[in-house]
């Protein structure tokens, strides 16, 4: 006798979502800054007169090109000072930055001292790293150290921050865990707290260093030492072939780094 082949059964079909069912937090986010942006278009305008574009950055990237390299050496030599200013303002920032980001987390401190914590967070990034470098030239003089403090003080208002995501994503059962049994805060910290939150620690302060090599190259131009001064002084005489070796080398060693971060995380915090 033959069988009767049964058809498979079909999912049960998910009634229409309503209009206003759509409205999550996120897409009403994304609406409001698409908006936003729309209505900004309005304001942006350039000045008004008749330019030749194409002409004239055709005649810019003829001065840029081809690059000067016979300040390679000179270049280089800048280099490793602004290396040096971005490795130091980072070891510094983050040192600074770990007892603020536990103060700003909502899940390890009271509320009092999280609202004074995350207020100084958002005190120092209000100031941008180039004003932070101007304050510190005006300070101890124009030399690396002006650009050290001034990349210090601005990385640890994104490190605080940065950091302080990184303590609140952390499930707190096991320090707490911890914390019943027995242990100090510290050692709740450093077995229960700490392990989980240290890939994203690592990864936010191989960003800040990234960030920061690029910066210190900008500050330079206000005294603050490093590849920025060089950059200062061939835009001031219009020097563009050596400007032009400048940011090739800048590209360079930003390339590199990038390579090594990604091949960083990817040990620290494999997927």
């Amino acid at each position: 006798m033959p069988t009767r082949q049964t058809s498979p059964p079909q999912p049960p079909t998910l009634p229409p979502m309503a209009w206003y069912e759509r409205l999550t937090v996120l897409n009403v986010t994304f609406l409001i800054f698409l908006c936003a942006a729309l209505v900004s278009l309005r304001g942006i305008h350039g000045s008004g007169r008749e330019l030749n574009l194409w002409g004239n950055l055709s005649r810019k990237l003829h001065d840029f090109f081809p690059p000067d390299l016979s300040v390679l050496g000179k270049t280089l030599g800048a280099l490793g000072e602004t290396f040096e200013i971005a490795v130091v303002a980072t070891l510094l920032a983050s040192v600074v930055s770990l007892p603020l980001a536990l103060a700003a987390a909502r899940t390890v401190s009271p509320g009092w001292l999280v609202a004074v914590a995350r207020m100084v967070l958002n005190a120092i990034r209000t100031i941008p790293s180039l004003i932070w470098a101007l304050l510190a030239v005006a300070v101890v003089g124009p030399n690396p150290l002006a650009g050290v403090i001034g990349l210090m003080f601005y990385s640890i208002g994104y490190l605080g921050k940065f950091f302080a995501d990184a303590f609140e994503s952390v499930d707190l059962e096991v320090p707490r865990g911890l914390r019943a049994i027995g242990a100090h805060p510290i050692q709740a910290f450093q077995f229960g707290l700490w392990p989980h939150a240290r890939p994203l620690v690592g990864s936010y302060t191989l960003w800040m260093l990234e960030y920061n090599l690029r910066s210190a190259s900008i500050i330079g131009y206000v005294g603050a030492g490093g590849i920025g001064v060089q950059l200062h002084i061939y835009q001031e005489y219009g020097q563009w072939d050596r400007f032009c070796t400048v940011l090739l080398v800048i590209l360079a060693i930003v390339t590199l780094l990038d390579f090594f971060g990604d091949w960083l995380r990817r040990r620290i915090a494999p997927r």
